[in-house]
């Protein structure tokens, strides 16, 4: 049985945690090992020895830091199959699916390793008389990032790049459910030349969580999770002088008109469905079929997922269990909901014959049709296969009930009509928009996030908005005197 313990002035911590919490394979349902969480005590010990460094970090020059990037990158992908393996015996989706996560995570590290460009502040020469004024980006000094369960590498990898190319030390917070991507990160960190304690990985629970909030000496704070701890994150650490970017929840629509390729759109209802077992926040969780075409549609989607193999994520199979015990009979509970709502369940999830362990946490992909925006499987984030499909009557109607939905993180439209598909672009009330893509996760240099109740703060995760986030701006005015100069005048100074 391991301990992940935390990750403090580049190594692992050798005292042993006052507190521990299982880590289970999802796919067994067998504890693997136990996990420190962090008292008040190790919080300050970690933030102290992050701000020792820090002072240091943002010295270096940017020739330094960018060696660390370059470095980091190449170790990132030289090591994905065995940060891959780490994610599904911890998380349980798939192999692919985890690989897939670090490479978009390493997207963001190439992005990162730009950073001079984007630090290059502006230069406006005599705006006076002698006068010369320019801008610097500079370091925050300690930032937090706290990452959700179901993307161990990725979202961590989103923010720990940028921040710490920007110059700050970073305290890593990673969901206790699956530790260990976050150590093995880390050691590439510490391999690749980053100076110990500018990164940080703490792990622990609310209590870990609530210390970095609260804490006087972190400077900012990043996030993603459910709506309900974005907006306690949001409120408690703003409350406490701090920045914050505070990704939450979603619901997530899929349109799909009269034109559109139905057999494109099935294939992406399916993949955007119930890819790592719908654990995404940019998982299409309510296809909004206008109508005639929602019978021939459903009939499309139930027909893929009747080729779907669920079992271990280790076995080559196409989705895996979910990440908890817990967390799977929720899920469970909202198809019990949904048949006592009147929803038409087209696939039943609870059927599954998984290829896997029996004691693994099994859910297949469950398909309702008919559904109402007033049911509990419409209105609540179930993050989990369960997908459905809400019959309208135009395109209009299928507009309202998604800029009613009080999410609004992602939304797609699947058509062949560029004008409705452009309409939709400028009148929907989404962040991030799909035409013909079923999960829009913008490239790295363009930012992700949500509007409405899927983002509390004004920033986006990396892209401009990252670089912006994790730095502030100073300007400077700058005249150097003549040989003969005027001499005193107490008069308000003007421009001359």
């Amino acid at each position: 049985m391991t301990l992940v313990n935390h990750w403090i002035d580049g190594a692992e911590w050798a005292a042993a945690p006052t507190r521990t919490a299982p880590v289970h394979d999802p796919a067994t349902g067998r504890e693997s090992g136990r996990v420190a969480l962090a008292d008040r005590a190790t919080v300050d010990l970690a933030v102290a020895r992050a701000a020792a460094a820090a002072s240091e970090w943002r010295r270096s020059s940017l020739s330094t830091r960018t060696r660390v990037l370059f470095a980091f990158r190449h170790l990132l992908a030289t090591h994905t199959e065995e940060l891959a393996a780490v994610i599904t015996a911890e998380h349980g989706k798939v192999l692919a699916d985890a690989a897939g996560e670090v490479q978009r995570g390493l997207e963001v590290v190439e992005f990162a390793c730009g950073i001079p460009h984007l630090l290059k502040g502006g230069h406006s020469e005599g705006v006076s008389t002698g006068v010369d004024v320019h801008s610097v980006r500079q370091p925050l000094g300690v930032v937090a990032v706290i990452s959700p369960f179901n993307f161990p590498a990725m979202v961590p990898l989103w923010f720990v790049p940028v921040a710490i190319a920007a110059g700050n030390a970073v305290v890593l917070k990673p969901s206790e459910k699956d530790p260990s991507a976050a150590m093995v990160m880390a050691r590439l960190w510490r391999e690749a030349g980053l100076p110990d304690g500018v990164l940080t990985v703490l792990h622990g629970d609310r209590e870990a969580v609530d210390g970095l909030l609260t804490h006087p000496d972190v400077r900012a704070v990043s996030f993603v999770g459910s709506t309900p701890v974005a907006r306690h994150v949001y409120e408690t650490a703003t409350a406490h002088g701090k920045r914050v970017q505070a990704l939450g929840g979603a619901k997530n629509h899929m349109l799909v008109l009269p034109d559109a390729d139905l057999d494109l759109a099935a294939d992406a209802a399916v993949n955007a469905g119930f890819g790592s077992a719908g654990e995404r926040c940019m998982a299409i969780s309510a296809v909004v079929a206008v109508e005639p075409v929602a019978d021939a549609l459903v009939a499309r989607i139930a027909k893929r997922i009747g080729d779907l193999r669920t079992g271990d994520g280790r076995r080559g199979c196409d989705m895996g269990p979910l990440v908890t015990a817990e967390h799977r009979d929720r899920v469970v509970g909202y198809v019990g909901a949904g048949v006592d709502a009147g929803a038409d369940l087209v696939v039943d999830g609870r059927l599954v014959e998984p290829d896997g362990d029996p004691d693994g946490y099994w859910l297949g992909p469950t398909l309702f049709d008919r559904v109402r925006a007033d049911m509990s499987i419409y209105t609540d984030e179930i993050f989990g296969p369960v997908l459905s499909v809400v019959r309208v009557a135009s395109y209009d109607e299928g507009l309202a009930l998604i800029n009613a939905n009080p999410y609004g993180n992602g939304t797609a439209i699947f058509t062949n009509d560029g004008g409705a598909a452009r309409r939709f672009e400028v009148e929907v009330e989404v962040g991030m928009v799909g035409v013909n893509v079923p999960i829009p996760v913008p490239m790295a240099y363009y930012s992700f996030g949500g509007w409405k109740a899927s983002l509390f703060g004004d920033s986006h995760a990396h892209g401009a908005d990252g670089v912006h986030f994790f730095t502030r701006g100073k300007v400077v005015t700058t005249r150097w005197l003549e040989p003969s100069h005027g001499g005193v005048d107490l008069g308000f100074p003007t421009h001359r």
